[in-house]
């Protein structure tokens, strides 16, 4: 743990924390999540260029893409030294854990960035980490143990001890994988083995084994400054199986619903009470530099908050949502949680509900083509906002897929079942071979208002 407060890498450029001109951006990652965000950085007035990297087939409709890892920090910085970058926003988790901020602090010129050090990061990057930082600061979660592969017998008592199913997850990143819930203790144990033997690599050389949670979960994004000022964005729910009626092997995400019935003013009273603010003022008492997206993986459990797990960055596919509902310029709230000022920034919400369907490659979330050429887009736009994930533009200049999340169908209402049935009616437009989505998007959460009703 760090005994003393990180730098700031701002030292040599207290102006760029004056917002008196545009701002030039660079925003880092290529998945739906980027996609959204350059649409809505792309709306404010504030905005003098963005570009994105690497960005896929649709962010260039908001920016300019480049041709840029997010993880070649040297590049990074050539880069933002040549183009005049002010501010970096970091889409996705990879560059954070690898430590981005820490790469510039100090540095001279360096460009304001919207994410947490690399200690911060650890929350996302390791979940033993996360575990026990949320032990020190008493912010509700599951019972748990971490053991590696010299402690192998006291995981397989440690697993006795609990009712099934049993949940087993890789300290380490694993691409939103390294997470299995077993029913058979047998299966459970051969699992941890499998685990500790190199499942997942270096990610899973410990893991951590907790108790099962039932509840249903939704997702809850703070974005903070640092400095104890933060801002809680529009809660969101999604939904990771591949198959109707959450069944199948999870993806990366299948859809995603705002606002989420039962996270009702008592239940985020509850959750900032007893979980962001916890988690903000013990990030400062720590001594971690933390501005950027604090994702909070929340269920509930007979009307409590408990948290799953902490990310470091905005969801995918929430973001698809989120930004639909966040009416306020976003540009001016990123500059000011990069620069610890964010108290006195107003935060507005749009009241309507937001939906998105995810249409996705055939044979996803396993092996699946690429290459598939891409029609409707056009039609598809009549009813929602597309935000591409796995698209690219072939040499021929056609749209083709390139993943196996490929268009997020994203689209207002003025209640649930209406911005459903615009999402639904633009991912049925949307074609190419192979072309798959859920169609019980938000079916659990329209139960849940019909019987409040």
């Amino acid at each position: 743990m760090n005994s003393q407060p990180e730098k700031s890498p701002f030292n040599a450029g207290e102006t760029l924390c004056e917002l008196t001109s545009p701002l030039t951006v660079l925003l880092l990652g290529s998945g739906g999540r980027e996609c959204a965000l350059a649409w809505k950085i792309s709306r404010s007035p504030l905005l003098r260029h963005l570009y994105i990297a690497p960005g896929n087939g649709g962010t260039g409709a908001y920016g300019e893409n480049v041709a840029l890892s997010p993880l070649d920090f040297p590049a990074v910085e050539a880069f933002v030294k040549a183009h005049g970058v002010d501010m970096i926003v970091v889409g996705n988790e990879d560059p954070l854990v690898a430590g981005i901020w820490d790469y510039f602090n100090g540095r001279e010129g360096a460009p304001l960035i919207v994410g947490p050090s690399q200690a911060g990061a650890q929350l996302e990057g390791s979940k033993d980490f996360a575990k026990q930082f949320m032990v020190r600061h008493n912010i509700p979660t599951a019972r748990y143990q971490s053991f590696t592969a010299e402690t192998l017998a006291e995981g397989e008592k440690f697993l006795e001890s609990l009712r099934p199913p049993y949940v087993l997850k890789a300290d380490g990143l694993a691409a939103g994988k390294g997470v299995l819930i077993i029913d058979s203790l047998d299966e459970a144990k051969s699992s941890l083995r499998e685990m500790l033997s190199g499942m997942f690599g270096k990610s899973s050389a410990t893991v951590v084994i907790e108790e099962f949670l039932k509840g249903i979960e939704c997702s809850v994004f703070v974005l903070t400054d640092g400095n104890g000022g933060y801002r809680v964005l529009p809660v969101a729910k999604d939904y990771k199986r591949i198959g109707e009626g959450d069944t199948g092997p999870n993806t990366g995400g299948m859809g995603a619903v705002s606002p989420v019935a039962f996270a009702d003013s008592e239940f985020m009273r509850k959750v900032e009470e007893r979980i962001i603010l916890p988690t903000v003022n013990g990030l400062i008492a720590e001594k971690i530099t933390y501005r950027g997206f604090i994702f909070l993986g929340l269920i509930e459990v007979e009307g409590e908050p408990m948290v799953i797990e902490y990310n470091v960055r905005m969801g995918d596919p929430e973001t698809e949502v989120v930004m639909l509902r966040i009416a306020s310029d976003l540009l001016p709230l990123l500059h000011a949680a990069a620069c610890g000022n964010l108290a006195t920034m107003p935060l507005d919400i749009d009241p309507r509900y937001a939906t998105t369907v995810m249409v996705v490659s055939g044979g996803y979330p396993g092996s699946y083509p690429k290459g598939k050429v891409i029609t409707g887009i056009k039609e598809a736009e009549m009813s929602a906002t597309l935000f591409h994930a796995g698209t690219a533009v072939a040499e021929a200049g056609e749209l083709v897929t390139s993943g196996g999340r490929v268009i997020a169908c994203s689209a207002y209402g003025k209640d649930l079942d209406d911005a459903l049935a615009h999402s639904f009616e633009a991912a049925k437009a949307l074609q190419y071979e192979g072309k798959y989505f859920r169609t019980d998007i938000g079916a659990d959460l329209r139960l849940i208002e019909q019987t409040a009703r």
